[in-house]
């Protein structure tokens, strides 16, 4: 039984490029087909994921939060996390449950703001991953849009060292299957190991 995991990728050997579209690669008798625009396109939306902060813009006036005591607590315990989402919060412990929670700082990006139900989008996705960087669904689709129209594009030339470098991101991503659009990134084209000779 043969499996490929993203580590495979490291060990994957560069046959060349097909219709300067599609990167042909090798592993042991196994030959596959790698789409060059989504395979960098997923690199660079799991970089925008991890590494980008969102700007914020401070309120004039802190907007007081009615959360539930368990959405005051997940905000409090990953303060971290809304900051590099662009909420910005002004805790007071000494007030009752439900109360104790105030915006300050809410995010912006050219033409879109974010608000409460980002907020409470981000805690429902925190309730199921705590501690983990979650994005909201409009910040995901930015972030996938942003990737896109900076990855390499079909057509595009690509010499031998760009194809590996392609190959290794890849084994560098958390989901290299396919782009943050659902295309694949690769497909399985042939076990050489089966041709006649």
């Amino acid at each position: 039984k043969r499996e490929l995991n993203k580590e495979s990728f490291k060990n994957m050997e560069v046959i060349g490029q097909f219709n300067l579209g599609f990167i042909i690669a090798k592993l042991d008798n196994d030959l596959f087909i790698i789409d060059q625009h989504a395979t960098d396109e997923k690199y660079n939306y799991e970089r925008l994921q991890r590494d980008t902060a969102i700007d914020h813009q401070m309120l004039i006036q802190p907007l007081p939060l009615e959360l539930t005591s368990v959405g005051e607590s997940i905000v409090m315990e990953n303060k971290a996390i809304f900051s590099k989402n662009g909420f910005e919060f002004e805790f007071n412990e000494e007030a009752p449950p439900t109360k104790r929670v105030k915006l300050i700082g809410q995010p912006v990006s050219k033409n879109w703001t974010m608000g409460v139900p980002e907020i409470e989008e981000l805690i429902f996705m925190l309730t199921d991953y705590p501690g983990e960087m979650v994005r909201p669904a409009c910040v995901n689709r930015m972030f996938a849009t942003r990737a896109c129209r900076g990855s390499i594009m079909i057509g595009t030339s690509l010499n031998h060292q760009e194809m590996k470098k392609l190959l290794t991101h890849m084994s560098e991503l958390n989901q290299p299957w396919n782009c943050p659009h659902g295309r694949p990134t690769l497909r399985h084209i042939l076990d050489l190991s089966k041709l006649s000779s």
